[in-house]
């Protein structure tokens, strides 16, 4: 049962006007620390890997560090590729054990997103993976990326979703990924338009450094799916070079690892709280 797609756990999520929280993971502790804290909360999560990850450790280390993980955990855990642009890649996931993949063909010209999106979808749907899609620009905080021009057009996402089925959708509104600079200036109205007309769980990137607020309201306007992974990434690495300060002549790595690994659940726990997941098992 833990071992589970998006379109297992989204649907009610948005229903009921709660979230899951994905996670990007680095290796095989970060994603020990999502799942158990999951596993104690009873909340389902999604595992998330990025393509720099998946090259780095390799398709098969990640797949039996999340079926290991996963299988025995009484919550439903999603294992989800994030912002791919190369199906091949994508093709090697799914084939791996991958339950959901995101194609990321934003950058693209409209008609070409939604060609690339169904082709993915032709991929998944065999195996029951399930597939977000992107329209618009995200972006990254550090690449200024701001202004009407790059938010998702209401008709356009309608027009997409109902051209491909996919099981998640992830429209540009306003975030962005990264530590943001100022208040990120959020398209709500926009958000809820989208959320209505289109009739799909919607996913929220650039997740790190929203307010609660931000995050209360997004959820209750149709985000099923909220992204955090740069504050993880900030945890994984202070939290083992805290260690080392107060305890200068440890050479012990595993007590590293373990002060990090406790750093990164007090991070997932009270985002799965705050986004309303735990308790939702059944």
């Amino acid at each position: 049962m833990a071992i589970v797609n998006m379109s297992l756990v989204l649907p009610r999520a948005r229903r009921e006007h709660w979230a899951v929280g994905a996670f990007n993971i680095v290796d095989y502790a970060s994603m020990k620390a999502v799942v158990e804290v999951a596993q104690e909360l009873r909340s389902p999560v999604i595992v998330q890997t990025s393509v720099k990850t998946v090259q780095f450790w390799g398709y098969r280390a990640l797949v039996s560090w999340y079926r290991e993980l996963a299988s025995t955990a009484l919550a439903p855990v999603v294992l989800h590729l994030d912002h791919c642009k190369d199906l091949e890649v994508i093709r090697r996931c799914v084939e791996a054990g991958w339950t959901s993949v995101m194609i990321d063909a934003s950058s693209r010209p409209f008609d070409e997103n939604v060609r690339l999106t169904r082709e993915v979808v032709s991929i998944a749907a065999p195996r029951s993976v399930s597939v977000e899609a992107e329209l618009g620009q995200i972006g990254g905080v550090e690449e200024d990326i701001t202004g009407e021009a790059y938010l998702a057009d209401v008709g356009k996402a309608v027009e997409f979703c109902r051209a491909v089925p996919v099981d998640l959708f992830a429209p540009a509104i306003g975030t962005a990924h990264g530590i943001y600079k100022g208040e990120p200036r959020i398209a709500f109205d926009r958000l809820e338009r989208i959320a209505r007309e289109a009739g799909v769980p919607i996913a929220l990137h650039g997740g790190t450094g929203l307010s609660d607020e931000v995050f209360r309201r997004c959820i209750s306007l149709g985000c099923a799916k909220i992204n955090i992974s740069t504050m993880l990434k900030h945890t994984y690495i202070d939290s083992f070079l805290a260690h080392r300060p107060s305890n200068p002549d440890d050479y012990e790595p595993l007590k590293y690892l373990g002060a990090q690994l406790e750093s990164l659940r007090k991070d997932v726990g009270p985002l799965l709280e705050l986004f309303g997941s735990t308790g939702k098992t059944a």
